[in-house]
C-alpha cells in the first residue's frame, strides 16, 4: 500500500496533453505532459526511472481592450484536479520535505527542491521561474508540493482516489486570484541531484493506453465544473520486467479438524524500485489462492456474525466516512498488513464478510478488504470472490484488479479462536496450498507458488494423530427417552446424538424404540408427498427464509422439532427445523419428514429436507426409524454436523409403555465411510403398579346348539381407559367345543401370509381392534396359519389393517380336553375394544360335542397385564338356547 501511495505521489507530478472542451469558456486550452530520457526522447519503458517529467498547461483567455494585456484568463481558476493514470509512483522519502513554516517564509533549502515551476501570471509574457519544493504533508494527503510566485504561495496536493483504480488525484485548491494565472509549466527530475534513490518510476503495465482526466472550477462559477480528457500514453517493454513474489502461510491451529484462522503472506524483493539505474518489478494484478482439500468453512463462525452489504462496502470509500454507514464491526473476520519500500510505515486494514448475493459477484461467499490510513488520506477497497468446490468444499479466493503499487510485504490474517472461519483437515500430515499470481506486465501468464504446512496433533490435543480418514474413530454419544417416564402417560420423546471433533462424519441414523413406546396418530393429517416435494425443492440459496415464512407442510402435521449443531470447536452453530408426520415411504406405513431451513447467521443456504421411514413390527408394534442419508455438503459448504437432537413435543403424542421391564432404545449410526456404530440408551418406565387392570370379555356361540352343529363364535374384549395394557391372553373354550378337522382347509403358509396370498379356505373369520391412538379401527381377516410344525395345530392369526398393520397370533392347543388359544405377545398399546368373529356353519372351525342347552357353559380367561397384574375369570358363554326354547314354547 505504501508503494501505491508513492506511486500516486509520483503520478501527481505527471500530466498528459489535455484538450479543453470547445463549448466551455472556462477551461484548459492546453495541457502537455511528457516523460523524457536524458537525450530528450520520450521515456516509455515500463518500470524505469525517467530523466525528467515536463508538464505545462494554460487556461482559456478572452481578448480585452487593454493594449498592455490584450487578453485575460476567461475566469479565475479556483480548483484544478487531475486524475492521473494508475501505476505512476513516486518515493516521498527520496527528498526531505520543507516544513510548512519554512515554506511560508520562503526559506526552504535546496535539499527539499523536487523541480522547478514556470508560472505565467499577471501578463501573458511574464514568466516566473521558481523552485518547486516538497513540503511536509498535512494529514489526509500523501504528498504536498509548492512554489511561490510574487510571494503568493501555490500548493499541489496529492491524494489517493477512494474509488477504483485508486489512482492519484493531484489538485490545487483555493488558488489565489490575486494575480491572473495564464498557465504553468512544471519540470520534475526523475532523480534529483544528490539523491541516493529515484523519485519517479513509470508504470509497469503495457496492456493498453493510460489515460488522464481533469476537473476544473472557477471562482466565478464554482458549481459549474469543466471536465476533459487527455492524450493517452502507452508503456512498452513489460516482457522484460521481473516478477518473482514468494508466498508463505499456515493455519493458526495445527490440530486436526479444529477451528482455525489462517495467515497468508506475499513477499516481493524489488531492488530495481529504489536503485537509480534499476528497473522496478511488475505489480500483482490478480491473486488466486486455493487452500488444500480438507480446509473448509466452519459453520460455527455464523454465531453472532454480521455481513457487509455492497452499499456499506462502497460507503467505506471516503477516509472520513461515518463508521455507522460502513461495514459492521461484527462482520470483521481478519486483518491485512501491507508494507512497501516507498513508505516508512505499514498500512493496516480489515477483512469483512460480504453479504450473500449482495456483492460484486452476486455470490454466496465473498470477502472485502478495506485499508484506511487517515494520516495519509488513503482508503482502498478490494472485493474477493470465495468459491467453494461443490463436491469437496475446497476454497479458492480470487482478488482481481489490485491497485498498481509496489508491495514489499502483504499479509492476510484470518482470526483464530473457537469460532474461527475455517476448519483444519481431519488428519495429520503435510498439506499444500497454491497461489497463482498474475502480473500487470503479462496478465495472462500466472506465476504459481505453493505453500506447505503441517497438521501435527489430533483434535482435542491428546492421543495419536490419525494419518488417514479410516483411522478416525466412530463412536458417537447417544441418549434417548421420554422426559417423564411415567407408565401409560404421554410425554415428549427426546433423541440426542453427537460426535466429537476428529471423528467420522455422520451419514445415516436408524433407531429402534422399546416395546410399548408408541405414538397417538389420531387427528394428525399427513404432510403429503406433494408438500414434501415442495420442501425438497427449496434447496436453492435463499429459500430457507421462504420456508420459515411459508412452511411446506401444514402445521397440523407437525409432531416435533429438530436441532442440528454444525461446526468444529466447543461452540457449534445450531439450526432448528420441524418434524412432520407423513405417510407410507419405502415400504413403511408411516414416515417423518424433517424440514430444516439452513439459516446460518446471515447466510441462507436453502432447505435441508430428510425423510425417515417408520417401520412397524406387526406382531409387537415396535417402531424402527430409518433415515435417508444425511446431507454432508450444501452449495460447496460442508455441513460438518456435530449433533442431532429431535424432540417429539406435540401434546399427547408419545405414549409410554405400561410395562416397567428394563429395556433400551437402540439403533445404529453410519458414517460417511460406511462404518456402523451401535447405539443404545437405557429405558424403563416407572410407576407401573399404579395402573389398574380390569378388562372384560364377552363370548357368544351363535347358531346351532345341538351336537355336531358348527356354531359361530363372537368375542369382545373391552378395556378401561388408563389401565395397563394386556400382555398375554389365554382363552379356554367350554368342553363342548372342539375343532372339526374336516373343516381345516388348506391353512395359509407363512410365505403366503407374508406375500398377502393366503387361500380363501384358510380364512376363519374377521377381527377388529379399536384404539384411542387411531382415528379408525384396524380390521381384517382371521387366518388359520401354519406354524412350520412347531405345534400340532395351525395358529390363529388376526391380520389387522388400517393406518398401520398389526398381526395378533394365537397358539392353539388343548388342555384337559378343552381348546385353548394363547396370545403370548400382545403389543403394549391401548386397545379400547377388540372383537373376533369366527364363521359358523359349513365354514365353521368349531363343532359342538354335545347339546349346548343342557346347562350353562363357561369359558376360562387368564389375562396378564404388561405391568404383571393378572386377572382370571370364567365368563359365561352366551348361546341361542333361550331363543330356541322360546320358539318351542310358542309352537305349543
Amino acid at each position: 500500500m505504501r508503494n501505491l501511495v508513492k506511486s500516486l505521489l509520483a503520478a501527481g507530478l505527471f500530466t498528459l496533453a489535455l484538450v479543453a472542451p470547445a463549448q466551455a469558456a472556462f477551461g484548459l486550452k492546453e495541457f502537455n505532459s511528457a516523460f523524457i530520457n536524458e537525450d530528450e526522447t520520450p521515456a516509455t519503458k515500463a518500470g524505469t526511472h525517467p530523466f525528467a517529467q515536463l508538464t505545462s498547461f494554460s487556461f482559456n483567455t478572452v481578448d480585452v481592450p487593454n493594449p498592455d494585456l490584450e487578453e485575460l484568463p476567461d475566469r479565475d481558476v479556483k480548483d484544478l484536479v487531475v486524475s492521473l493514470p494508475p501505476g505512476f509512483v513516486g518515493d516521498p522519502t527520496a527528498i526531505p520535505p520543507c516544513s510548512s513554516v519554512q515554506f511560508s517564509e520562503e526559506k526552504c533549502s535546496a535539499a527539499s527542491q523536487v523541480g522547478r515551476a514556470e508560472a505565467f501570471v499577471a501578463h501573458p509574457d511574464f514568466i516566473f521561474d521558481v523552485p518547486l519544493y516538497s513540503i511536509v504533508t498535512p494529514p489526509g494527503q500523501v504528498l504536498r508540493m509548492g512554489f511561490h510566485v510574487v510571494h503568493v504561495p501555490v500548493t499541489i496536493d496529492l491524494r489517493v482516489n477512494p474509488e477504483p483504480p485508486f489512482n492519484v488525484l493531484a489538485s490545487t485548491n483555493y488558488t489565489s486570484n490575486a494575480l491572473p494565472i495564464y498557465g504553468t509549466k512544471l519540470i520534475i527530475p526523475g532523480v534529483s541531484d544528490g539523491a541516493t534513490k529515484p523519485f519517479l518510476t513509470l508504470p509497469r503495465a503495457c496492456t493498453g493506453p493510460l489515460g488522464i482526466r481533469y476537473e476544473a472550477r472557477s471562482w466565478q462559477e464554482p458549481n459549474a465544473p469543466v471536465f476533459g480528457t487527455g492524450q493517452p500514453v502507452t508503456m512498452s517493454g513489460c516482457e522484460q520486467l521481473d516478477f518473482g513474489p514468494t508466498v508463505s502461510g499456515k493455519p493458526t491451529n495445527s490440530a486436526a479438524e479444529s477451528p482455525s484462522g489462517i495467515d497468508f503472506d506475499i513477499d516481493i524483493d524489488d531492488p530495481g524500485l529504489t536503485e537509480i539505474d534499476g528497473t522496478a518489478d511488475s505489480d500483482i494484478k490478480k491473486t488466486v489462492v486455493t487452500l488444500p482439500e480438507g480446509i473448509t468453512t466452519n459453520p460455527a463462525i455464523a454465531s453472532g456474525l454480521e455481513v457487509c452489504s455492497l452499499a456499506q462496502f462502497e460507503a467505506e470509500g471516503p477516509i472520513d466516512s461515518n463508521p455507522a454507514t460502513g461495514c459492521p464491526e461484527a462482520s470483521k473476520v481478519g486483518r491485512v498488513d501491507v508494507t512497501t519500500p516507498l513508505l516508512d510505515e505499514a498500512l493496516e486494514g480489515s477483512v469483512y464478510v460480504a453479504k450473500q448475493g449482495d456483492n460484486p459477484f452476486k455470490s454466496l461467499l465473498a470477502i472485502y478488504v478495506v485499508i484506511k490510513n487517515p494520516k495519509l488520506g488513503i482508503s482502498v477497497r478490494l472485493a474477493g470472490k470465495v468459491e467453494p468446490d461443490p463436491g469437496t468444499g475446497r476454497l479458492t479466493t480470487t482478488f482481481d484488479d489490485m491497485p498498481q503499487f509496489p508491495v514489499g510485504h502483504l499479509r492476510f490474517h484470518f482470526q483464530g479462536g473457537d469460532r474461527a472461519p475455517l476448519i483444519t483437515p481431519p488428519t495429520c500430515g503435510s498439506y499444500e496450498a497454491t497461489a497463482d499470481l498474475y502480473p500487470y506486465s503479462d496478465p495472462n501468464v500466472p506465476l504459481r507458488r505453493t505453500v506447505s504446512f503441517q497438521i501435527d496433533s489430533p483434535a482435542g490435543g491428546s492421543g495419536p494423530c490419525p494419518t488417514s480418514i479410516s483411522q478416525l474413530p466412530h463412536s458417537p454419544r447417544f441418549s434417548a427417552g421420554t422426559l417423564s417416564p411415567k407408565a401409560g402417560a404421554f410425554s415428549p420423546f427426546v433423541f440426542k446424538l453427537d460426535r466429537a471433533d476428529g471423528s467420522q462424519h455422520l451419514s445415516a441414523i436408524s433407531t429402534t424404540l422399546p416395546k410399548g413406546l408408541v405414538a397417538s396418530l389420531a387427528g394428525i393429517p399427513y404432510c403429503s408427498d406433494a408438500q414434501i416435494a415442495v420442501a425438497q425443492s427449496r434447496s436453492a440459496e435463499g429459500q430457507g427464509a421462504l420456508e420459515l415464512a411459508q412452511p411446506s407442510c401444514p402445521a397440523a402435521s407437525r409432531i416435533g422439532t429438530v436441532s442440528a449443531g454444525a461446526g468444529a470447536g466447543p461452540h457449534p452453530y445450531y439450526v432448528s427445523g420441524s418434524a412432520y408426520l407423513a405417510g407410507p415411504y419405502k415400504g413403511a406405513p408411516l414416515s417423518v419428514e424433517i424440514v430444516t431451513p439452513a439459516l446460518a447467521g446471515p447466510f441462507d443456504l436453502g432447505v435441508v429436507a430428510v425423510r425417515t421411514a417408520l417401520y412397524l413390527d406387526p406382531e409387537t408394534t415396535i417402531v424402527k426409524a430409518v433415515s435417508d442419508p444425511l446431507p454432508t455438503i450444501l452449495h460447496g459448504l460442508p455441513l460438518d454436523v456435530r449433533s442431532v437432537a429431535l424432540q417429539m413435543d406435540r401434546p399427547s403424542f408419545t405414549l409410554n409403555p405400561t410395562s416397567c421391564e428394563p429395556s433400551a432404545i437402540t439403533g445404529t449410526a453410519t458414517s460417511t465411510l460406511g462404518v456402523v456404530s451401535p447405539l443404545s440408551s437405557y429405558f424403563q418406565a416407572s410407576d407401573c403398579g399404579a395402573l389398574g387392570f380390569k378388562p372384560k370379555l364377552k363370548l357368544a356361540l351363535k347358531g346351532g346348539t345341538k351336537r355336531n352343529d358348527h356354531p359361530a363364535l363372537h368375542s369382545t374384549l373391552t378395556a378401561r381407559p388408563g389401565d395397563a395394557n394386556i400382555g398375554k391372553a389365554v382363552v379356554t373354550l367350554p368342553r363342548t367345543e372342539f375343532i372339526d378337522n374336516a373343516h381345516i382347509q388348506n391353512p395359509c403358509t407363512r410365505v403366503q401370509f407374508k406375500a398377502n396370498q393366503c387361500p380363501k379356505g384358510s380364512v376363519l373369520g374377521t377381527a377388529k381392534a379399536t384404539s384411542p391412538l387411531l382415528d379408525a379401527p384396524l380390521q381384517g381377516p382371521v387366518y388359520f396359519r401354519s406354524n412350520g410344525g412347531e405345534r400340532l395345530l395351525p395358529d390363529i392369526v388376526a391380520d389387522l389393517n388400517g393406518q398401520i398393520h398389526v398381526t395378533l397370533v394365537g397358539f392353539v392347543d388343548a388342555k384337559k380336553g378343552r381348546i385353548r388359544t394363547t396370545f403370548q405377545n400382545v403389543p403394549d398399546a391401548p386397545v379400547a375394544k377388540f372383537t373376533i368373529d369366527l364363521y359358523g356353519g359349513k365354514r365353521g372351525l368349531l363343532v359342538n360335542s354335545t347339546n349346548l342347552c343342557a346347562k350353562e357353559r363357561r369359558a376360562k380367561l387368564a389375562l396378564t397385564a404388561q405391568n404383571g397384574a393378572q386377572q382370571n375369570t370364567e365368563p359365561v358363554v352366551k348361546t341361542n338356547c333361550k331363543k330356541q326354547k322360546s320358539k318351542k314354547q310358542k309352537k305349543r
